[in-house]
């Protein structure tokens, strides 16, 4: 009798454990697939979208660019082709924000490294100060690897219209005037298509695990 009692109990725990792995596999089956939302001018605080996209509801795309690296090497939007890549905007003489952002980039950096689709874009608003020789000692102080981050500057209208146009990441694109300066925190995640895929606090270490793990999803999209 105590034979038998001591057969059922093994095969209620095997019965057991082959329930669990098929309620797991029917949920990991079931449960909505992640998908990033793709930002389009009407999603987006209608302060941070210039007058001439108001209308614009689908296919934004960040514009074309001509701009120049810490190595005096000319970066344009074919650069990022076929790339996932986060976008912010700096400046190296910044007291206030840009430090912390920076740190944070270059943590970014150390998860990206060895990952070929993903990159890095950084912007200089104050492209005057930002020469090429100040933006390379810049890099080196901060730890920037040449391969995978880029520092730009530059024309100071573009910068600000693509800051303002392109990533609808500033209240203006300003007139690119000696005394104009825009300032944002933001962290812009961009997809293969040049379009945006998330916003996020670039001073702020909660989003900024946040915008590694929606990496991964984004990642995920293009192997599906």
């Amino acid at each position: 009798m105590l034979q038998f009692f001591a057969k059922f109990k093994r095969f209620g725990i095997v019965l057991l454990v082959l329930s669990v792995i098929i309620i797991y596999l029917m949920y990991d089956a079931l449960k909505p697939e992640k998908r990033l939302p793709i930002y389009h001018p009407n999603m987006v605080n209608p302060e941070l979208v210039d007058s001439s996209l108001h209308r614009l509801k689908n296919d934004h795309r960040i514009a074309n660019f001509k701009l120049v690296n810490q190595n005096g090497i000319t970066i344009t939007e074919q650069d990022y082709d076929d790339k996932i890549y986060i976008a912010d905007f700096f400046f190296t003489t910044c007291p206030t924000i840009c430090p912390l952002m920076t740190k944070n980039m270059a943590a970014i950096q150390e998860n990206i490294l060895e990952d070929e689709d993903v990159m890095l874009l950084s912007h200089s608003v104050t492209p005057k100060i930002d020469s090429v020789p100040k933006l390379k000692r810049y890099a080196l102080e901060k730890g920037v690897n040449d391969s995978k981050w880029n520092l730009l500057t530059g024309d100071k209208k573009q910068i600000y219209e693509l800051a303002r146009k392109s990533y609808l990441a500033v209240q203006h694109d300003g007139d690119g005037g000696p005394y104009d300066m825009i300032h944002t925190e933001n962290f812009i995640l961009v997809d293969k298509e040049k379009r945006i895929r998330g916003f996020y606090d670039g001073t702020n270490p909660e989003e900024v695990s946040k915008l590694l793990e929606d990496i991964v999803i984004l990642k995920e999209s293009y192997s599906q």
